[in-house]
């Protein structure tokens, strides 16, 4: 049986040190099917939602680089089941992963969602395009009103994905999540401040009409 991921992250080195720290059989004798080589409707609304993730590159001389990407949510976007595409923002100007890509096509990609304490791990294949190449691709990438000046597109061609479990993530929150969840809190106080203030009126006007007593 296949399982996708761990057919390309698993090299002899990787099955030595499984079988040095005791877990060599978990895996040799795994019975499923993981390929994972297309994306499904779960996929594809998880990276709809992700406002950014983290992308690995090799240089020539073997060293990895990890640079994180954002932009607003579902700036990463599904073009089929086998293909993502984003556009990819002016940044620093060093151009790491640009050259990285240049000599070595392959990457590693980790988005991550903290709030619900999940995370998608993907082996693709990156195309570098010029906005001109395609117009077509630049216009499905576009993300119209964002401040940042997009300079190319990267086009994914999917090999692998898997999933991990939620071991040592810790929880984490955006401020439009916190906003959401706060949304009825702030709104049951708005109505308490409302009330409040319309008892207050009603004691200030019934003090006004009750009758002065006479000074002796």
């Amino acid at each position: 049986m296949s399982y996708g991921f761990l057919d390309i992250a698993v090299t002899p080195s990787v099955k030595a040190a499984q079988e040095a720290n005791g877990a060599a059989e978990l895996w040799s004798d795994f019975k499923g099917n993981r390929t994972f080589d297309r994306f499904t409707d779960n996929e594809a609304t998880f990276i709809a939602e992700r406002d950014s993730f983290y992308m690995a590159t090799a240089s020539e001389t073997g060293w990895p680089y990890v640079q994180h990407r954002g932009g607003p949510k579902g700036f990463l976007r599904m073009l089929d089941d086998r293909t993502l595409a984003f556009a990819d923002f002016r940044g620093n100007r060093q151009y790491i992963s640009v050259g990285n890509l240049a000599a070595d096509n392959r990457a590693s990609l980790f988005l991550m969602d903290y709030a619900g304490r999940r995370r998608l791990k993907i082996y693709a294949r990156i195309e570098t395009r010029s906005l001109n190449d395609d117009p077509a691709l630049t216009q499905a990438v576009a993300t119209s009103g964002y401040r940042a000046k997009a300079e190319r597109v990267m086009l994914l061609h999917l090999e692998a994905f898997d999933w991990n479990c939620p071991q040592f993530i810790t929880p984490r929150f955006t401020e439009s999540e916190i906003a959401e969840a706060l949304a009825p809190v702030n709104q049951r106080l708005e109505q308490l401040e409302a009330e409040n203030r319309m008892l207050r009126d009603k004691l200030a006007a019934g003090a006004s009409d009750a009758p002065m007593k006479e000074s002796r």
